[in-house]
């Protein structure tokens, strides 16, 4: 028995003085059930919306600064023109605009209702869905609690618009995000577990003794697996737009550059990370648990980012698959250009170059 105890002793002791393991049985579920905890939510939280006012007389202001001072949603923009309107919701800033009539309160006074028009984002399908109705929630609040509380039979009649996706199709938000998920692990889990098999077999190091420069050995890494991602894409596309019927009102070879654009900085992401692990379980697990979940839940893919707490969305910033998701639904349902998304290009960009950069370096220190 003391035996025994001694061999169950001798196995925490090898447990707690391994950090990986501690990371992974203490770690990873504490910092699973924070992020799930913040970011699975149906709840809307600081919204940036537009309001066209047509008619800019008392009872639109009560309405807006109603809807301002609800605590869900952030007025953005004032818009003065329907062009105005599609501009907004290209450039991504805003996910609704508010549309009120002309006359609005005249028209209530003298005929006894008036429209509002709510038009949102439907893009992203299920966030359009819930802004629209928690907006029509607060107009019949209004109505309730401003008019008819003081005797005035008015009807504020709210009509719902969804722009880029009347249909409120799923697809619209998922195969972006799909793309994203899938490019990011095949191009940089199956780069960084490669490069580790390679390290534990032993052949990395007749590579680096090899008459071959870092950043040729690199690239040679980098060129195979940008094919078949890059060729995963074209059928992930083909699929979306010939199964699912989503559209791609942009440019399609624009898209296609992008999306390879994308390929190669995961791909030098993976280097990278395969450069930080000495056998394919550490780059797996690196790979798992710093791109699968947060590509997931911090990029915009299902949760909106402006629901989250401060911290997550700085966090969400650095991530590469929240841009490619920003730049693939501006370009396949929107029809955006460059001019649109040439901040998320030039981010990817110099995500690129970054990644590339520290692993050639790290090659280099190998070598010396």
């Amino acid at each position: 028995m003391k035996r025994f105890i001694g061999f169950v002793k001798k196995e925490f002791h090898h447990i707690f003085r391994d950090p990986r393991t501690m990371l992974i049985l203490f770690g990873m579920p504490i910092a699973q059930i924070l992020i799930f905890g913040y970011v699975v939510s149906n709840e809307i939280n600081d919204v940036k919306i537009g309001v066209y006012d047509k008619s800019k007389d008392n009872i639109t202001k009560e309405i807006t600064n109603k809807i301002t001072a609800s605590g869900f949603f952030i007025l953005s923009d004032n818009l003065n023109s329907d062009k105005e309107i599609e501009d907004a919701f290209k450039k991504g800033i805003i996910r609704e605009v508010i549309v009120f009539e002309q006359n609005f309160a005249k028209k209530l006074e003298r005929e006894g209702s008036a429209s509002i028009q709510i038009i949102a984002d439907a893009s992203d399908a299920n966030t359009a869905n819930i802004v629209a109705n928690y907006t029509e929630s607060i107009i019949n609040n209004y109505m309730r609690e401003e008019l008819w509380a003081e005797g005035l039979p008015y009807q504020i009649n709210p009509e719902v618009r969804m722009l880029y996706n009347d249909e409120l199709k799923g697809v619209y938000m998922f195969v972006p995000g799909t793309m994203a998920l899938i490019l990011m692990l095949v191009s940089a889990m199956m780069t960084s577990i490669s490069i580790a098999r390679e390290k534990e077999m032993g052949t990395m190091e007749v590579l680096l003794v090899s008459p071959l420069k870092p950043l040729p050995i690199v690239i040679g890494k980098v060129i195979p697996y940008m094919v078949l991602s890059f060729i995963n894409a074209i059928v992930i596309i083909a699929l979306s737009y010939f199964v699912f019927k989503m559209p791609i009102q942009g440019n399609f070879i624009f898209l296609l550059a992008e999306t390879l654009l994308f390929i190669f900085m995961a791909l030098s992401l993976g280097i990278l990370i395969s450069t930080a692990s000495n056998s394919q379980m550490v780059a797996m697990f690196i790979s798992m648990f710093a791109l699968m979940l947060p590509t997931m839940l911090l990029s915009g893919f299902i949760f909106p980012i402006e629901n989250m707490p401060k911290l997550l969305q700085w966090i969400s910033a650095v991530m590469p698959a929240k841009y490619f998701i920003t730049i693939v639904k501006n370009i396949m349902i929107k029809g955006s250009g460059i001019e649109i998304i040439w901040k998320e290009t030039v981010i990817i960009v110099g995500m690129t170059l970054f990644f590339l950069m520290m692993s050639v370096k790290k090659f280099k220190v190998r070598l010396e």
